[in-house]
């Protein structure tokens, strides 16, 4: 079957390693549902796994993608939670969880197999393409919205980098749920994007805010952290799953995360409770995720190179043949 897939790890130029082939059909297991894949979107997950981080050399090659959409083998339309191993069902209880990519194939394929427990019913109001966006970019979203900074409607969000996948789920998924949403970005045309989404305001990076929020989503890292922690009002929370432009800040802010009190959460994917009950907002709200272009499979080093670049604005998304 065609697949795109990490042939081999290059931390430098990750998408040396990309190759687009022929891969072997996944074999059945029994606890599996093979799944034919109608969507499927991209990740920084993705590339970081052509870097060598979640995925060893001994696991290659590696068929990439966590977030599928598409029909099982009784012809229903699905779609897919990544997080294998997070129940046990499937792998068994001993095993640690892990996304697939890590220990099992990926979704850049004509076919895929999970644990039958990782397949969800899509939502007629979703298309495969819509639907195959939520359970990475935007399930993380909505955890670190709901779950991790237990905002409630009314209270005001800082999300950092809008264009990014989870930093465009949240301003949606924020204004949906009557946050009031201030975005950042370096670029004029992603501000004015991130402004038609819902938020109140759209500020170059690093720029004061009107006010203090009560959460910042934080994807970006060490370029942002400090304006971050500066911009919670005492006692704020600042969530974090995800540090694109590196991991070690040059000012960490200690102590003014300790006098204000602040809370510092990290938040990785979400569970698949979590991935039902958004699955059943966007049916219920009308909300859908932002796309920001459809290619083929076989065009998939065209949607990497972008995702490379950060010229994009919201999600990716491949279709399988």
């Amino acid at each position: 079957m065609f697949a795109a897939y990490a042939a081999r790890i290059d931390r430098d130029n990750p998408l040396n390693g990309l190759e687009l082939g022929d891969r072997p059909a996944p074999e059945s297991r029994p606890g599996w549902t093979t799944v034919k894949v109608k969507a499927a979107s991209l990740n920084h997950h993705d590339l970081w796994s052509l870097r060598g981080v979640g995925l060893a050399e001994d696991k290659l090659p590696m068929i990439l993608g966590c977030d599928a959409a598409g029909v099982d083998e009784d012809g229903n339309e699905v779609v897919l939670h990544s997080v294998i191993g997070q129940s046990g069902h499937g792998v068994g209880p001993k095993e640690p969880r892990s996304i697939l990519t890590e220990r099992y194939q990926g979704t850049f394929a004509e076919l895929v197999t999970v644990p039958t427990w990782n397949v969800l019913p899509k939502p007629a109001e979703l298309s495969f393409a819509e639907a195959a966006c939520l359970p990475t970019a935007w399930l993380t979203a909505y955890r670190m919205l709901f779950t991790n900074a237990g905002v409630r409607p009314g209270d005001s969000v800082l999300v950092q980098g809008a264009g990014g996948g989870v930093a465009t789920a949240a301003i949606v998924l924020g204004k949906a749920a009557g946050l009031r949403v201030f975005a950042t970005s370096r670029d004029e045309a992603k501000r004015k994007r991130a402004l038609e989404l819902g938020a109140v305001e759209a500020l170059e990076s690093g720029a004061r805010l009107p006010q203090r929020v009560d959460a910042v989503i934080e994807t970006v890292g060490a370029a942002t952290w400090s304006h971050s922690v500066k911009s919670l009002r005492p006692g704020g929370t600042l969530v974090i799953s995800g540090a694109t432009s590196g991991d070690r800040p040059s000012h960490a802010e200690l102590t003014r995360i300790f006098f204000l009190e602040l809370k510092v959460v990290g938040s990785t994917m979400g569970t698949k409770d979590e991935l039902e009950d958004l699955l059943s907002f966007c049916a219920a709200t009308g909300v859908r995720p932002v796309i920001d272009e459809v290619l083929p499979l076989d065009r998939a080093r065209e949607g990497f190179e972008r995702l490379e670049s950060g010229d994009l604005f919201g999600k990716i998304v491949l279709t399988a043949p």
